[in-house]
């Protein structure tokens, strides 16, 4: 495994943000999601170095967080979701400064800098002044600084953060790319679920400062209730709080769509007496295939 945890706690005074982490990541890319405050910039914090755990252990790359924190810094790459851009300096200069603190020397490090711009299309504005930079351009010289020292493992805090649809979409690629063709496991943090779906196969849900869930995406979709889409005639309201009441959980969609996740101890045909108790006429029905919204929502006990 590239990143092991074990029973890892963190407090902010008298506010826990980790509350006994155990995690184990292998090969390949690997989402990190959760709600706001439930510990996942803390936990990036601690896997970078920036904070050291109250109680717990666990290793990068087969380095101790505790007491390798210098190693580790030299194979991993760190992408924040705030700008580290550094007034004055063209692309070439910044990326290749960046590489020099990773330890390379000044000469490699400046080969590197031309190198990993081009690949992330911006060699043809490799010698612009950085304050002159679109939000994209930003984003991407941002990935250019994490990648410019060739790290093993490659931290990635909201990468697509305020990029127009066709940015969006490029960066996404060029993640894909790097998890899986040059040997790179990455870890993304960020609140955009398709973002995550397009590139991982592994995933890390936290809730509340635990682990609510982990391990392949495809396989945490098989939950344990089946989920139906319909459209109905009657009064919803109670239609809905009847559902609830029998175990379901329902969410009413912006098309008039409800959303019914059954527990494996009601059958179909118990919905449908639920809804002839309730006066209620079932227009549309058709069972729907989960997707990483619906897991989200159902492990961070979303209505």
């Amino acid at each position: 495994m590239n990143i092991e945890l074990k029973d890892i706690h963190f407090s902010y005074g008298s506010v826990k943000a980790l509350d006994g982490v155990d995690l184990s990541i292998g090969e390949g890319a690997c989402g990190l999601l959760g709600p706001n405050g439930a510990g996942k910039s803390t936990l990036l914090r601690i896997l970078l170095g920036f904070l050291r755990p109250d109680r717990g252990e666990g290793r990068i790359l087969g380095r101790d967080i505790l007491h390798d924190q210098f190693a580790i810094r030299r194979l991993v790459g760190y992408m924040p979701e705030d700008d580290c851009l550094i007034p004055g300096l063209d692309a070439v200069a910044f990326t290749a400064y960046f590489g020099e603190l990773s330890g390379m020397p000044r000469q490699e490090a400046m080969k590197r800098a031309h190198d990993v711009l081009f690949y992330v299309g911006l060699g043809e504005a490799r010698y612009r002044l950085l304050e002159t930079y679109s939000a994209g351009m930003k984003q991407r010289i941002k990935l250019a600084q994490a990648l410019v020292h060739d790290p093993k493992l490659l931290f990635l805090d909201e990468p697509t953060s305020n990029l127009d649809p066709q940015g969006r979409s490029e960066v996404l690629e060029l993640i894909k790319d790097i998890s899986s063709r040059k040997d790179i496991q990455v870890l993304i943090s960020s609140h955009i679920l398709s973002d995550i779906e397009f590139t991982c196969s592994n995933v890390v849900i936290l809730n509340k400062g635990r682990i609510a869930a982990q391990g392949e995406i495809q396989a945490l979709k098989q939950v344990d209730y089946s989920l139906y889409e319909m459209r109905i005639k009657g009064e919803a309201e109670t239609f809905i709080r009847a559902l609830r009441e029998s175990g379901c959980r329902v969410e009413e969609t912006e098309e008039g769509l409800l959303k019914v996740y059954m527990p494996p101890d009601l059958r179909r045909d118990g919905l449908f007496r639920i809804a002839a108790r309730e006066n209620i006429q079932i227009r549309h029905f058709v069972q729907s295939r989960t997707s990483l919204e619906d897991l989200f929502a159902k492990t961070v006990g979303v209505d």
